[in-house]
């Protein structure tokens, strides 16, 4: 079987985005359009900075494998753009700062406490995928990317005009991703169409963006279940009276 021509398989790589990326979960619904009460979203803030916490660490065991100094150099931004530099703040912090406005103590956030099991699995599935898989595998299962900006917007949208606690500072995360995001797009895309050029490696690359868009919809069915509907927390969760701030704990 001879390999699907370039815009082809680009549009096969985007066709799984709009069928299985995650802005499709009902959770996202429910928060968009502010139907989620101030815990809802505090659960949400708190088990999404695993995932946040734990990129760039994907994104150091990619480049622990490495060998092409030039495919480091473009990849070694990915690592600023969520830990910072010296003279600039990153997404990591952007994200604690939206867990101060929502009334969680940063420093509880930062300590992993709360996380759910379901999340850490998911998680850390994808940080082992990335460290375990072939460079391609690897590469194309960041290509969710493709669908984030839509889903950056909206969420901007719908939480600055249903919630108190948003604004400026509040949705900065949101906000850089917007400017972030496409330069590690054409990066990406363009790496995994110049390097899927048997019809076996376009497989296995459309197998990992598949298997990314399952950690992504995972996270958020534990979200669900957990604290929208039955609303049944499991054991070692978070619960709504742990690691508020202390105005809003007392």
């Amino acid at each position: 079987m001879s390999a699907a021509s370039r815009q082809d398989f680009e549009a096969r790589l985007r066709q799984i985005g709009e069928d299985r990326y995650h802005d499709k979960h009902p959770f996202h619904d429910l928060l968009h359009s502010g139907g989620c009460t101030p815990d809802q979203v505090r659960a949400w803030v708190i088990n999404r900075y695993y995932y946040q916490s734990r990129i760039p660490m994907k994104d150091a065991a990619f480049m622990s494998r490495v060998e092409d100094p030039a495919l480091r150099r473009a990849w070694r931004s990915r690592i600023e753009d969520h830990d910072g530099t010296a003279d600039r703040e990153g997404g990591i912090a952007r994200w604690l700062r939206l867990a101060e406005a929502v009334g969680l103590d940063p420093d509880y956030v930062a300590s992993g406490e709360g996380i759910m099991a379901s999340t850490r699995f998911a998680v850390d599935a994808y940080v082992r995928f990335v460290r375990d898989a072939t460079m391609l595998e690897a590469v194309a299962s960041s290509l969710t990317e493709l669908f984030a900006p839509k889903i950056h917007a909206d969420r901007i949208t719908g939480l600055l005009k249903n919630y108190d606690f948003a604004n400026e500072n509040s949705l900065a995360y949101f906000k850089n991703r917007l400017k972030e995001a496409p330069k590690d797009v054409a990066f990406g895309l363009a790496y995994v169409l110049d390097h899927a050029d048997t019809a076996e490696k376009q497989d296995a690359a459309a197998a990992a963006l598949t298997f990314k868009t399952d950690v992504l919809w995972s996270q958020l069915d534990a979200l669900y279940s957990g604290y929208v509907a039955p609303a049944r927390i499991p054991p070692g969760a978070w619960q709504p009276d742990q690691g508020l701030l202390a105005e809003r704990a007392a």
